[in-house]
């Protein structure tokens, strides 16, 4: 069972509405906080979106995927988790990025990191855009390469954009294969779809092993036959999950960069991330949430509930 310390304030005691938002609601333990060294999963959000290269606006994601988080409650409906009982959880804060330098903002996310990583807790991050993640994995591999489950639209797999730039929301995983922070071939990327510029992406995978589920055949198989194959894939070994946003119909999650039409359900959405049970999950994060094109506050409450169904995982309780 957790410590007490770490629940999140109730709604019964305080009204949603009311109150400093942190994510669901829990702790604010940053670094230097005392208790920073007794949290297992921390959440934390990385305001930055340097690498974006049309619509911009994912640095303003973790403000508002924290102030959507309220309605998360202290147990999963349909598992019947309840993950802050589970595990100590809490909002360590945000990253604080240098929004003028792209490599400048990757060393303080990794560094921040390695602060996370060394006191033994598992971060759950909130995005920013897609590169992103790449800092987060230079902290989290530095002991060998993971596996990793990947929802999204597109590969992130291009080697890079205007005739040189190596460091886009385009180019992540490409790097982290190549840096070694990733296992190419405990790699799955799921929903992929849209036009394309070329199959650059697409024939790097192929080179290195990692598999790609194309929208097409994810619907065409069913989200638990496909979660099935991910699962065996990656198995026991530590594995990264991304999600990006996109991967979801911009009919249920418009507020996003570079949304893509004939996408899965926010149902699906869940499901595939609910599915999740059983892998070792050595991070996590929910990127690309954009809020200047999310005027409902949507796509922010379909990501802190994905998020939601990913800590209960992280909790080591879920159920498939």
């Amino acid at each position: 069972m957790s410590d007490p310390f770490f629940r999140p304030v109730s709604g019964f005691d305080l009204p949603r509405f009311a109150g400093v938002p942190t994510f669901m609601r829990l702790p604010h333990v940053d670094p230097a906080h005392p208790r920073f060294a007794d949290v297992d999963i921390g959440i934390i959000g990385v305001p930055w979106d340097s690498g974006t290269t049309n619509r911009p606006g994912p640095r303003h994601g973790p403000r508002q995927l924290r102030d959507m988080s309220t309605m998360i409650r202290a147990q999963n409906g349909a598992t019947g988790v309840r993950p802050f009982e589970a595990a100590n959880c809490a909002d360590l804060g945000d990253v604080p990025p240098n929004p003028a330098d792209i490599m400048d903002s990757m060393e303080r996310i990794t560094a921040f990191y390695d602060g996370v990583v060394a006191a033994g807790i598992t971060p759950l991050t909130a995005g920013g855009d897609h590169l992103s993640s790449l800092p987060v994995l230079r902290a989290l591999a530095r002991n060998g390469p993971l596996g990793m489950i990947h929802f999204d639209s597109h590969t992130d797999l291009f080697n890079s954009y205007f005739g040189g730039t190596k460091y886009t929301h385009g180019t992540p995983f490409r790097r982290a294969v190549e840096e070694g922070l990733l296992d190419p071939k405990r790699v799955i990327q799921i929903g992929i779809r849209g036009s394309a510029y070329d199959m650059e992406d697409r024939d790097f995978a192929a080179a290195t092993g990692i598999r790609i589920v194309p929208i097409e055949e994810f619907f065409a198989r069913g989200p638990e036959d496909v979660m099935a194959e991910a699962r065996a894939l990656v198995g026991s070994d530590p594995t990264y999950v991304s999600y990006d946003i996109d991967f979801v119909d911009p009919a249920f999650a418009p507020g996003t960069g570079t949304p893509e039409v004939g996408g899965p359900t926010s149902f699906q959405a869940l499901q595939v991330a609910r599915l999740l049970s059983g892998v070792t999950i050595a991070g996590a994060d929910l990127v690309e949430v954009s809020p200047p094109f999310d005027a409902s506050g949507g796509t922010a409450f379909l990501g802190v509930s994905i998020m939601f169904e990913m800590l209960c995982c992280m909790t080591g309780n879920g159920t498939t």
